[in-house]
């Protein structure tokens, strides 16, 4: 599941997305924690959106891993 949080600033009477903030949760077994960490800290240079955006909006991310409930347990 990803939420996403954007910033809004007036630039001489227009509206313009400024940042970004994308919370990923992500339920797994605590075995694949530092698997989806890992991936966490390279996805963003594989991803064709953020390599578009990036030169003009700051866009952070952050990952959370829910170890209670994983996916097929």
């Amino acid at each position: 599941m990803a939420e996403a949080i954007g910033e809004i600033e007036t630039e001489e009477g227009v509206l313009v997305i400024r940042r970004i903030h994308v919370r990923l949760v992500l339920k797994a077994a605590p075995e694949h924690r530092a698997t989806a960490e890992r991936v966490h800290g390279i996805f963003a240079d594989r991803c064709p959106v953020y390599r578009t955006l990036r030169a003009s909006i700051a866009i952070t991310t952050e990952l959370v891993v829910d170890e209670n409930r994983p996916l097929g347990g």
